[in-house]
């Protein structure tokens, strides 16, 4: 977040640098996780070859290897980033898209960083695997009436009206461990988790978009691929910018 794909969202809270990571900010507290796949990863990866491989280039291959492994689509990851020496706790707060966000409010915040209307709907495609809290979606189960009566009741058995706020939940309620178009087939039928999720079929400009990857997996996996390149390519440090860190956590 602090400058594109640069591994910021590693760094843990630096008080000698004098920065707050991004960890703790809204849209990642206590739901971005894994941190600890990527320093065993990484601490491999110093041991056969120090100094070579980034942070931010491993968090792009693991980002395809991981939809790869689980039925998804394959893309060649382009390398050679260097990883930021800083990270920003505000930029992470306002510049990720928020699950309470309705559809020109996703259509700009994904706009502000170069993507298309069809790449955000693509890019929103991943939520057919992960997790959210209940926090996050309590709102949209008790009170919204774009949903599915019974997958509605479904979910509330695990996220009660009042506490229980970091209970989890599929994303993708019906193959939640598949990379697949499942999201989009939710979504047709008011299945959508997040009222971010929800928004992209609700009668708007999206709706079209939404139908055609719900009924094409192979459309989708295209433009998602495609759509994962160019997200792989946003404002890399390279040559002498930025470092590559030692551990992942922290600057050298």
């Amino acid at each position: 977040v602090e400058q594109g794909c640069d591994a910021s969202v590693l760094l843990d809270d630096d008080d000698a640098s004098n920065f707050t990571g991004e960890k703790s900010a809204a849209p990642n507290a206590n739901s971005l996780r894994g941190f600890e796949v990527i320093d065993s990863i990484k601490s491999k990866l110093e041991a056969a070859c120090p100094g070579v491989v980034s942070c931010a280039d491993i968090l792009a291959v693991a980002a395809r290897d991981s939809v790869a492994t689980l039925g998804g689509p394959t893309w060649t990851v382009e390398l050679g980033r260097r990883d930021s020496t800083t990270a920003s706790f505000s930029n992470a707060n306002t510049d990720l898209a928020s699950p309470l966000m309705n559809l020109d409010e996703l259509i700009s915040v994904f706009s502000k960083k170069g993507f298309t209307e069809k790449e955000m709907v693509a890019l929103s495609g991943s939520h057919t695997t992960g997790k959210a809290r209940c926090l996050l979606f309590r709102n949209r189960i008790y009170n919204e009436t774009n949903i599915d009566s019974e997958f509605a009741k479904s979910i509330q058995s695990n996220c009660p009206s009042s506490g229980g706020g970091d209970n989890v939940s599929p994303l993708d309620d019906g193959s939640p461990v598949i990379f697949d178009n499942s999201y989009f087939k939710n979504l047709v039928n008011n299945k959508g988790l997040l009222h971010s999720d929800q928004a992209l079929f609700n009668g708007g400009s999206m709706d079209s978009q939404v139908a055609t990857y719900s009924e094409n997996p192979i459309t989708f996996y295209v433009d998602f691929a495609n759509a994962m390149v160019k997200m792989g390519n946003l404002s890399v440090l390279t040559g002498t910018d930025g470092e590559i860190r030692t551990n992942c956590r922290k600057v050298n």
